[in-house]
């Protein structure tokens, strides 16, 4: 039986194998794994350049997962995504050409440049990880997670994505500009074989997990305790957000189970297998700053969804 020791150990494993390939964003990877190990989908905010889909391919292969890759654009369609039926007139039958939705981890790169009814086509998988073709219904994964990335600067031929979407994404993640001292240090390693693209495939990096392991291990984050007290806390903290009178839509539900489980997993990442306020604290900007909506006349004052977010933390008494 997996235990939150063993967890810690295989946690601990895939970040010093990670940060053989990603120079730096320990806070990125610790938030990926947060999402992978709960079972959950991430959305990674970050200018071009950063890694952003070196780092999905990297935490496919140390944790022994099956990786696919969709690039969106204005004129791609949902079967681009899903599959089709296509007839085999050798056979004189259809014969399904699955999609690349059939994976295990899918980077879904520049999401919001493809339209919504493109965008719509991934809804069913990351909710119930299951795709409908032509009125059949087909099972993906059980670990099926979504990466899907978008650029924080550029809106020139973009479509927003809709608030039922952004809600099945556990997290936000930002994804900045590597330091001084990091951005030097991957300039010295392009003039070797010491590449990041180059590590990971030259065989150094070791895979730490198969996709049965990774199962056991996400059932391994139930026996990490979280006392009734901190469970309420969590739930003030959601609901707070539909009442603020800053915000004109707030958290629903779904951001109720999120915050329950990343935190869950943010203790576990911190070697403990017990939650304490901090750790509901940590997550609960990533857990909803994409899920609420401020009212229109506090943006213009330039007020930020983080202010909002910290100022209802604030708010809140803190269990003891």
């Amino acid at each position: 039986m997996t235990t939150p020791d063993t967890l810690r150990d295989t946690l601990a494993r895939a970040r010093t194998e990670i940060g053989k390939v990603i120079i730096g964003q320990e806070e990125v990877v610790d938030r990926c794994l947060i999402c992978i190990f709960t079972g959950q989908h991430a959305l990674i905010e970050g200018v071009p350049g950063v890694a952003k889909t070196l780092l999905v391919r990297t935490l496919s292969y140390v944790l022994g997962s099956h990786f696919n890759r969709i690039q969106f654009t204005p004129d791609l369609m949902p079967a681009d995504i899903t599959g089709t039926n296509v007839f085999n007139m050798q056979k004189n039958e259809f014969t399904l050409i699955t999609g690349p939705v059939f994976t295990t981890f899918l980077l879904a790169d520049e999401i919001n440049r493809a339209p919504a009814k493109t965008q719509s086509a991934l809804l069913q998988a990351m909710q119930e990880r299951l795709v409908t073709i032509d009125r059949e219904t087909y099972q993906l994964s059980a670990g099926f997670t979504v990466f899907a990335t978008q650029n924080p600067i550029e809106y020139e031929g973009t479509y927003p994505l809709p608030e039922a979407q952004k809600d099945r994404f556990m997290l936000k993640i930002r994804m900045n500009p590597p330091t001084r001292d990091q951005e030097l240090d991957l300039a010295k390693r392009c003039m070797s074989n010491e590449a990041p693209e180059a590590v990971l495939s030259s065989g150094q990096v070791q895979q730490v997990l198969d996709e049965n392991q990774l199962a056991a291990m996400r059932q391994a984050l139930e026996l990490i305790t979280i006392k009734p007290e901190l469970i309420s806390y969590l739930v003030d903290i959601v609901r707070a957000t539909r009442s603020s009178e800053e915000v004109l839509v707030g958290a629903g539900p779904r951001a109720t189970q999120s915050l329950l489980l990343a935190s869950r997993a943010y203790a576990a990442l911190a070697g403990r297998d017990f939650v304490t306020p901090d750790d509901v604290k940590t997550m609960a900007i990533p857990v909803l700053e994409h899920r609420i909506v401020i009212r229109p006349e506090f943006e213009i004052e330039g007020v930020s969804i983080e202010e909002i977010i910290r100022r209802i933390l604030e708010s809140i008494p803190v269990p003891r």
